[in-house]
């Protein structure tokens, strides 16, 4: 394990409730006002503001991932002591006001492993603020962006390609793009569906953060591990992260009629053998958004192998392609029978 990635390793599962210390308080006065500082510092989401010790209530990662350019993220979650986060029926994670949700972004081949950026959605009375922060060149702070910006990176993908790309924070209207639901910000990635606790973490501390810790079931499997869903389920849970925070009933891509998150049935409102509704160029002369038997034939695989604007998918967090995401998806399209639609 390389260095910075085992300092955050250990730091993770101190937060978490593995060890017996308590870790620093964040400025919780700050987290719940209506500031938005100019340093990531402020906040002292970090022991000595160094990215690899974060001040955490626990840490998670998730079964499946969103892609963004292959960058390593880190997350963990801030909530104040002696509230809980409530898990619902449906999987779905209601954080109490003061929670903070944080993710940096890094590569382990770029700057030492270091994060090129941290976000944080930040839960305030008046609702879900989203801010994003790029860490200075000397890595002792990072800056707050609310007009986002282009930065130049160059990293090796997990399966050797060299890559050299203008890495793209979000704007504070772009962040509310993707986090959009009915017209709120709200979080995306936690879902009980997909969250994983660390295995170091106790009950005790389960029960600390979470009103029902048992209702936190990650049913959902790993999108490139074979072992842990069959095709089609890794496909659909694929399309769930990166594609269903927009295509929703509620979400900003509502007016496709395309939706795809993991409870939506596997039918036409899910692509297949749908006609484009509001794709525009991004069909690419298609009928279908997705052709059973005929990947070369179903627009939503032109869409996630481009990074053309207007026609890429998604719009926003990539500049490159995620082949083993679509070939995946390929995979899954080629073996449907073309009689199914």
């Amino acid at each position: 394990m390389k260095p910075v990635v085992a300092a955050l390793a250990a730091a993770l599962l101190f937060a978490s409730g593995a060890g017996g210390v308590a870790p620093p308080a964040v400025d919780q006065a700050l987290v719940d006002g209506d500031t938005m500082p100019p340093k990531l510092s402020a906040f002292g989401l970090f022991a000595g503001n160094d990215p690899a010790r974060p001040v955490a209530s626990f840490a998670y990662t998730l079964n499946t991932p969103l892609f963004s350019d292959y960058a390593e993220k880190h997350r963990f979650v801030s909530i104040p002591a002696g509230k809980k986060a409530e898990v619902a029926d449906d999987g779905t994670i209601a954080f109490p006001v003061g929670t903070v949700i944080v993710k940096s972004f890094g590569w382990h081949d770029r700057n030492g492993g270091r994060p090129v950026e941290t976000r944080l959605l930040i839960h305030r009375a008046k609702g879900w603020v989203a801010l994003p922060y790029i860490w200075d060149a000397d890595g002792k702070d990072a800056s707050l962006a609310i007009a986002g910006r282009r930065v130049p990176v160059s990293f090796e993908s997990p399966g050797g390609g060299a890559h050299s790309i203008q890495y793209g924070v979000p704007n504070k209207n772009q962040c509310k793009e993707c986090h959009s639901r009915a017209g709120a910000i709200v979080p995306i990635g936690p879902k009980a569906r997909n969250l994983v606790l660390p295995a170091t973490m106790s009950a005790d501390a389960k029960r600390r953060w979470f009103d029902r810790p048992e209702a936190l079931k990650p049913v959902m499997p790993r999108w490139d591990d074979p072992g842990s869903g069959s095709l089609q389920d890794r496909a659909r849970a694929y399309l769930d992260v990166n594609c269903a925070h927009c295509h929703n009933p509620e979400g900003s891509a509502s007016n496709s009629g395309l939706f795809l998150r993991w409870t939506d049935p596997v039918s036409v409102n899910y692509g297949i053998g749908k006609r484009p509704t509001a794709a525009g160029r991004g069909s690419g002369g298609m009928e279908f958004a997705i052709a059973p038997g005929e990947p070369d034939r179903s627009f939503l695989i032109y869409r996630l192998e481009s990074t053309e604007p207007g026609i890429a998918m998604p719009e926003l967090g990539r500049s490159t392609v995620h082949k083993e995401g679509a070939a995946l998806l390929r995979q899954w399209i080629a073996e449907m029978p073309k009689a199914s639609h």
